[in-house]
């Protein structure tokens, strides 16, 4: 009679034995784990070039980096035919900064957020934005800061939304220095006086002037 291997004596001889993995297989784990690799470092890359020019206000406000950054206009009612960013948010400047010096610094950064470039960058005007578009290296932290017609560019916090104007004629203080703030025109002039818009709602910030 032929002898036939018992269920239990072949078990036996592979006792130990690791089955064996098509070489198929192995390549496809391979393949597999590289992509993942490589998607990877993709990612952190894209991340770390998006921060690059950016610059974070003091109040929360970040500004992006000028680079193909167009500055347009647009009407606002009390204020005429204003500048503003890629946002559509107004922008503004103070009298005290008319001839390029900088004095918004340390504290007036949690309100009024500078406009800024990175360095070789080149904003753009769109059409009926006539000014000369320019910059100015900050004497604090070293950023270019947007100018038109050599008045250094801002937003304002308490602005929430496109056409928005509240910082127009407004007055505040810093560290000793006082403030006029006006929306940047097209033409680069002040405009017609006003009172400024109340900021109703807003429980830190006395914009009649109060020593911040």
């Amino acid at each position: 009679m032929t002898s036939k291997s018992t269920p239990d004596a072949q078990d036996t001889k592979n006792h130990g034995k690791r089955p064996a993995v098509p070489a198929s297989l192995i390549a496809g784990f391979a393949a597999v784990a590289a992509a993942g690799l490589i998607a990877a470092c993709g990612s952190g890359g894209s991340s770390a070039s998006a921060r690059v020019g950016s610059t974070q206000g003091s109040g929360g406000g970040t500004q992006q980096a000028a680079a193909g950054l167009t500055i347009s206009s647009r009407q606002v009612s009390g204020a005429g035919t204003v500048l503003t960013n890629q946002s559509g948010r107004t922008l503004y400047t103070p009298e005290q900064e008319a001839s390029g010096s900088i004095k918004c610094t340390g504290s007036c950064l949690g309100f009024w957020f500078p406009v800024t470039m990175a360095q070789g960058a080149t904003p753009h005007a769109a059409s009926g934005v006539t000014g000369k578009l320019g910059s100015v290296k900050r004497p604090d932290n070293g950023d270019l800061q947007l100018t038109y017609n050599g008045d250094p560019l801002y937003t304002f916090r308490l602005d929430s939304a496109p056409g928005q104007a509240h910082g127009n004629n407004f007055t505040d203080s810093f560290g000793g220095q006082s403030f006029l703030w006006h929306v940047a025109t097209v033409s680069g002039a002040a405009p017609a006086g006003g009172q400024p818009s109340n900021p109703s709602g807003n429980s830190g910030y006395n914009y009649q002037g109060g020593g911040y």
